[in-house]
Order: C-alpha cells, then sequence, then structure tokens
C-alpha cells in the first residue's frame, strides 16, 4: 500500500477532518491556514507520519502525544500560532530534522530541545524568546540556527558545542555585546547581527572572516 498525504491548505476548518484518523500510511499532513485553535491528542497515533505543518493557525498549545510521532522525521511547522510554550515532550522527536516554531509569543525553549538528536534546522524567529538554554548545546546536527527579531541579550557558553553549526541569525536582538561563544564554533559559515547595537568588532571577527565566515553588521 502506499503511503498517503492530505492537503487540507487554507480551508476552514472547526476541527481535524476524520478522514486524518482513518486514512492508512498517512505520511504528510498539511493543516496550515485552516483556523485550527487545538490539536486533538489523537494526533500521536499517525505513526507513518513524516511531515507535519499546523503553521498560521490559532493554537495555543500542543499535547504531549506530539511525541509521540516516532517517525516525524522531514519537518515540522508550528509558526505563526499562538504557543506560549513547547511541551517538554517535543524532545521524543529524536528524528525530526526541521522545526519551526517562529512567530508564537514563545518566553524559552524547553530543555528537551537538546533531546532532538537529529534536527538540521531550528526556526524561532519573531517569538519573545530572552534566553537560549544550555541543552541546545546537545544538537550536534544542527546546521541553521534562525533567532531573528527576539529579546536575547547572550547566549549560553553551551553553544561552543554545536559543532556542525553554519548559519546563524540574530538580527533584531538586543545583545548586551558581540556573542563570544560564537569563536568556538569550528564550522560557522555565515553570522547575520543587522540590527543589532553592537560596539565596534572584537580581533576574534576578523579571525572567522579569515577563515571564510560572512558577517554581516
Amino acid at each position: 500500500m502506499s503511503r498517503q498525504t492530505l492537503n487540507y491548505w487554507k480551508q476552514p476548518l472547526a476541527e481535524v477532518p476524520a478522514e486524518v484518523w482513518t486514512t492508512p500510511r498517512l505520511e504528510a499532513l498539511v493543516l496550515a491556514e485552516c483556523g485550527l485553535t487545538s490539536v486533538p491528542a489523537a494526533i500521536g497515533r499517525l505513526g507513518d507520519l513524516r511531515m507535519l505543518d499546523l503553521g498560521h493557525n490559532a493554537i495555543a498549545e500542543l499535547p504531549d502525544a506530539i511525541g509521540d510521532l516516532a517517525g516525524l522525521a522531514d519537518f515540522l511547522y508550528v509558526h505563526d500560532n499562538r504557543l506560549t510554550r513547547l511541551p517538554d515532550a517535543i524532545g521524543r522527536l529524536t528524528r525530526l530534522q526541521y522545526l519551526n516554531v517562529s512567530d508564537n509569543p514563545l518566553a524559552a525553549l524547553p530543555d528537551a530541545i537538546g533531546d532532538m538528536a537529529s534536527l538540521v534546522e531550528l526556526r524561532a524567529d519573531n517569538d519573545t524568546l530572552s534566553a537560549l538554554p544550555d541543552a541546545i548545546g546537545a544538537l550536534s546536527q544542527l546546521r541553521y540556527l534562525t533567532l531573528r527579531d527576539n529579546r536575547l541579550r547572550t547566549l549560553p557558553p553551551a553553544m561552543a558545542r554545536l559543532t556542525a553549526l553554519r548559519q546563524i541569525d540574530l538580527r533584531g536582538n538586543p545583545l548586551d555585546g558581540w556573542p563570544g561563544v560564537l569563536a568556538d564554533v569550528p564550522r560557522l559559515e555565515k553570522l547575520d547581527v543587522r540590527w543589532v547595537p553592537l560596539p565596534e568588532a572584537p580581533p576574534w571577527i576578523a579571525d572567522l572572516r579569515s577563515r571564510g565566515c560572512l558577517v554581516y553588521t
């Protein structure tokens, strides 16, 4: 039996359609811009799901059952919702490679984010993050990290452990100074700190540029 895709993009829905729960081998589910305000715990039963798009809705909370999606590997979009927190259960998504939690009133990321061992790209733009958990340093596969327009003043020392990190976007954050921890990120190729009131660049920025890293100020 072939794998299935269900796409309800921009369809006004009061709830997740019943056929979602009866479609065998459902691999991709798009529920973007549907006006949804909640996600039922039954979502955790979709064991074959690899891709889930819940973006551009009015969802205020994700159920713990989101962590039961053991097959979720390609992407999870929950951007542009009303999430004030992410459940610790999200850390059980150990195969997930792409996570977008942008445009939510998120004040923090859970420590469980560090358990998402396969994460390659994390987007958390235009949230209300004032700090990052030390656990983010455990994301050994992370290559792309976008944190534009948050409330970050510093970065945790644990970020020096992000040995795969290639690009980081810190635009529009009220940083207290140049985030020196990035001097120890060995594969950094792009650092974007535009729209950030920073003093004169320290010597380690010249070192980054000398090894080919693009620094946008």
